[in-house]
């Protein structure tokens, strides 16, 4: 055999059954652009605790070519597109090449492996098709994270689940339990099942997670394009109607999971509870694990030291000197020149409409006002990358850019990746997170910001309701009703967060700096342990594994 998995560490006897974990995406560390967004955050947490816990855990991920993709500037400044292949000297060829089949036609694979000892993490293999051997067309599995065209990403779901499958046979490690982290992977279930031929010892091996409540993230696929594919592995229609959840030609991927696994989990109480009420009477049953973010690795460590000390003087000095460093970006990106002592309001995350980047705008007489108080003035950062075929979200983009150019304490930076978040959430006073009511599963981005002395400003939706302690670790968004219709909503939400910055969050910045420090405080400890992803990498173990 080319090659030996081995783990560089003694495997912990409490974390010693065999997890192989599924993803299309991991967001590790920066020179990795194996990433689009939360999911993969969430998935390089898990990893690197996994390594700190001694978990025999194994992850299989693809190896994008030209990764999710490089957000530039225009000449006049707003958003592009651009692709850039992307090379790792720190990967390494395992030797392994294997075969799987798409359309009927084989198509060669090759096996690449991070070593742990990298970025210390759990061991990761990612997969490629681009390889000589193969036509264009099976090249381009590999080439972009979630690809536009429907087909090319239902045949990354067979190199993933397929190919990640076949992988750890080559390698003789036999998982106890296989985890499909989102859907992406599902023909991962129907290989299974096809060497097993039951069901019920499918359901003793797989689990399943689902992030989002969101239609886009939870696909529905004509049939009929994945039988063409051999989706399925060769499984016949019937039997396929018989396993997966399919109506009217059409699978839901999502609750086809929920049917073949053993059990399953939502990332936040609440998400757990919506993913109960879509459960179907062949569903597995399901709990909830919260999501959580690597406090080894997002923390800000000279912030905690100042408050093991409580030192107040070295929080604010500390707080001061991330916020240099953010805006010498934001001088280099956009011209401005910010002010470290002026309350600074970040909102970075992936820029999709449920997460509302724009909701400040429903209101431009409040927001001209916010932006134009010389005596308590404040400086806005937008930073995102919204999905590259997401018109709309990309002219919200757009729209936040043109914003800018009248506001000289507005900016909007490009290249939201994992160094610029680090370092946004280390300038950042205040993080900005306002989903519509309902359609956020966890978010993570506000967990990592607490660990770096960042107040959440936010909707209590996903994991923030767990967290939340408004006007003590926090500011809460009351919400209005969701079943109004969506711009009602916009307006009411954008309504009461300009309440709460005028005459809350502003205010105590400004007039009451030890009412300001004591929040921060509390923030900063009560984002751990909850929130540390040791918490949610042993508890995947001892409540979603266990037997």
């Amino acid at each position: 055999m080319p090659f030996e998995l081995t783990f560089p560490y003694a495997i912990d006897e409490r974390y010693s059954k065999r997890v192989a974990y599924f993803c299309m995406e991991y967001g590790i560390d920066q020179p990795l652009k194996t990433y689009a967004g939360g999911l993969g955050f969430l998935a390089g947490s898990h990893l690197r605790s996994a390594w700190q816990l001694k978990q025999a855990f194994v992850a299989i991920g693809v190896l994008w070519k030209y990764g999710y993709y490089d957000q530039i500037r225009k000449q006049d400044q707003t958003m592009d597109v651009f692709f850039m292949e992307k090379v790792y000297g720190f990967l390494q060829d395992t030797g392994i090449r294997f075969t799987i089949t798409v359309s009927d036609h084989p198509v060669k694979v090759a096996a690449y492996y991070l070593p742990p000892t990298v970025f210390q993490t759990a061991p990761l293999f990612l997969l490629s098709t681009d390889l000589p051997e193969n036509d264009y067309l099976a090249q381009t599995i590999c080439h972009h994270l979630y690809d536009a065209n429907p087909e090319t990403r239902a045949a990354a779901g067979i190199l993933l689940g397929e190919g990640g499958a076949k992988l750890l046979e080559i390698l003789q490690w036999q998982p106890d339990t296989y985890h499909l982290n989102e859907s992406h992977g599902l023909p991962l279930a129907f290989y299974l099942y096809n060497q097993l031929r039951s069901a019920e010892l499918l359901k003793k091996k797989l689990v399943f997670t689902n992030h989002t409540p969101e239609p886009g993230g939870n696909e529905r696929i004509q049939t009929s394009l994945l039988y063409k594919l051999g989706y399925c592995n060769g499984l016949s229609a019937d039997l396929v109607r018989s396993v997966s959840h399919t109506e009217n030609g059409v699978m839901d991927l999502t609750l086809t999971a929920l049917k073949l696994a053993g059990r399953a989990n939502g990332v936040s109480a609440r998400h757990g509870r919506y993913l109960q009420s879509i459960r179907t009477a062949d569903s597995c049953a399901t709990i909830a694990i919260t999501n959580a973010q690597d406090f080894s690795y997002w923390h800000h460590p000279a912030m905690y030291q100042a408050l093991q000390n409580h030192d107040d003087g070295a929080l604010l000095s500390e707080k001061a000197r991330g916020k240099k460093q953010l805006f010498e970006v934001v001088a280099d990106q956009c011209g401005e020149i910010y002010n470290e002592h002026v309350l600074t309001i970040v909102f970075a995350k992936r820029f999709t409409g449920y997460k509302r980047p724009e909701l400040l705008l429903n209101d431009m007489q409040r927001l001209h006002r916010l932006l134009t108080n010389a005596d308590h003035p404040v400086q806005l950062i937008w930073a995102g990358k919204p999905y590259p075929m997401d018109y709309s979200a990309i002219a919200t983009f757009d729209k936040l850019v043109h914003l800018t150019k009248s506001y000289p304490n507005c900016c909007v930076l490009t290249g939201y990746e994992m160094k610029l978040s680090r370092l946004l959430k280390q300038g950042a006073d205040v993080w900005l997170n306002v989903p519509r009511l309902g359609h956020e599963a966890s978010g993570t981005s506000g967990m990592s910001a607490a660990m770096n002395g960042a107040l959440n400003v936010s909707i209590p939706d996903g994991w923030f309701p767990e967290f939340a302690q408004d006007g003590i670790n926090s500011f809460v968004i009351n919400p209005t009703d969701p079943s109004l219709p969506e711009h009602l909503q916009d307006e009411n939400d954008a309504h009461e967060l300009f309440e709460i910055l005028e005459k809350r969050v502003i205010p105590l910045y400004y007039n009451d700096q030890g009412a300001w420090l004591s929040m921060i405080r509390h923030s900063m400890e009560d984002i751990r342990p909850a929130f540390d992803s040791l918490r949610m990498a042993d508890e995947y173990y001892t409540r979603l594994y266990s037997d």
